[in-house]
């Protein structure tokens, strides 16, 4: 009896999920939006389309992010952990990537 349950309710939450998301986005634009800026008022199905379509380019809203990757997606932790030569490396490639400039080379960190 406890598989029959979720097989039925599974989908019913899935279809409860997509109806609550689509009338959410769908009242939430038609009252901001077209008094705001102009424009026009959406049905369900394009409040649905356009949810849809955030959830693909943006990724999951409201669940358990992923884990970013890289040296700067660091946690207090392991952050806490590193060298201070560990750490100092990472703020150069942070510099180099986000500011354009370009990390100092091994002679001008520690001239001899």
């Amino acid at each position: 009896m406890g598989r029959l349950k979720w097989i039925v309710l599974i989908p019913l939450f899935i279809v409860l999920a997509i109806v609550i998301g689509g009338e959410v986005v769908m009242h939430l634009w038609n009252w901001l939006l077209p008094p705001l800026f102009g424009f026009r008022q959406l049905t369900f199905w394009q409040a649905f389309g356009l949810l849809a379509l955030c959830r693909i380019l943006f990724g999951n809203f409201g669940g358990r992010g992923r884990r970013r990757s890289g040296p700067w997606y660091q946690t207090p932790e392991e952050w806490g952990r590193m060298t201070p030569e560990e750490r100092q490396k990472i703020r150069q490639r942070m510099r180099a990537r986000w500011c354009g400039l370009e990390p100092p080379s091994a002679e001008t960190q520690n001239p001899a």
